[in-house]
């Protein structure tokens, strides 16, 4: 029960923000989050000492193996998502015609 309101929850606020950028004649991007918080945000590798599934829910800092960077889960997956959010418009948007 408590995920299927999470899930509203966020669907809601997907949609507001939707809602918002075409009032104002903003973009809006989805991105895909997946492995945000194991891929390292200053090196880009995924490595073994990443959190990984259920289990890795625990673990809130790590260290990459490759670069030794020291990552904070939440802010590693922010970096990780504002940067696909850039490449995702350096590369363009196109806008329905309709518009």
């Amino acid at each position: 029960m408590a995920k299927s309101v999470l899930d509203a929850g966020w669907f809601m606020l997907k949609t507001q923000l939707e809602y918002k950028s075409v009032a104002t004649q903003g973009v809006f991007i989805e991105v895909n989050e997946s492995y945000t918080t194991q891929t390292c945000s200053c090196c880009g590798c995924i490595s073994c000492n990443s959190p990984k599934g259920r289990a890795g829910l625990g673990i809130r800092e790590w260290n990459c193996a490759e670069c030794g960077t020291t990552h904070d889960r939440d802010v590693n997956a922010a970096k990780n998502i504002l940067a696909l959010g850039h490449e995702r418009l350096a590369v363009g948007i196109t806008v329905p015609l309709g518009r």
